[in-house]
């Protein structure tokens, strides 16, 4: 019995269809990987990161997780990290959420999941720090849409403060990291404005991110 077939259905299709509109695409590939971008995402099918910003298969290296966390002692994340920007060199590390995050959501509402509650403990975290900030949107979707923004910010703070990137800017290391938001109900991506580029900007950066995000709207 074949299990799947309509997928490998699927892939050899799209093999094909890659190697007749680039021949020798795939002999190419299996040779280097150069990628300058690593993207750290949340694992919601909906949101594929290679279709998002229109590249191709070896020019983005890619880490998921449920709600794109980045945590000091996931040593899945890290060691991720350590390859992009020790062996492959990337020159952009960009974290990557979501409007609509179900992690971010289900953290915000304390919702019980099983096992998934320990790792959103950290988004409650975020929470908890914004509880101010939060409490004054009084439209749950706004709310859930700050959180998630927020959630992005604090992740790439802290992938600032990670030894791996620290030691890269130290031996002056070409490494910029962004924090980006997509927009599952239109397609789009947003800039968060919060780009680093070294470790002496980065909470400067940080402050007034966060500023600027509790001006209220007119």
């Amino acid at each position: 019995m074949n299990f799947l077939s309509h997928l490998f259905d699927n892939n050899r299709h799209w093999a094909k269809e890659v190697e007749s509109n680039e021949p020798g695409f795939f002999k190419t590939l299996s040779e280097q990987q150069q990628p300058e971008y690593l993207w750290i995402g949340c694992s919601d099918s909906r949101v594929p990161a290679n279709e998002i910003v229109g590249l191709k298969p070896g020019e983005l290296f890619v880490h998921r997780n449920v709600a794109n966390a980045v945590v000091h002692t996931d040593l899945n994340c890290l060691s991720v990290i350590q390859y992009a920007v020790d062996v492959l060199k990337v020159k952009h590390i960009i974290v990557t959420g979501h409007y609509g995050c179900g992690g971010v959501i289900a953290a915000m509402n304390n919702a019980k999941l099983g096992l998934i509650d320990n790792w959103l403990r950290h988004i409650k975290d975020i929470q908890h720090k914004h509880q101010a900030h939060l409490r004054s949107i009084s439209d749950v979707k706004l709310r859930q849409d700050r959180l998630c923004e927020l959630n992005v910010i604090e992740q790439v703070m802290n992938v600032s403060q990670l030894s791996i990137v620290q030691d890269a800017w130290l031996r002056g290391q070409d490494l910029q990291l962004h924090s980006w938001i997509y927009g599952v109900h239109d397609g789009k991506l947003h800039d968060l404005k919060t780009s680093i580029t070294n470790s002496n900007e980065a909470v400067d950066i940080y402050q007034n991110v966060i500023k600027n995000l509790q001006i209220p709207t007119p």
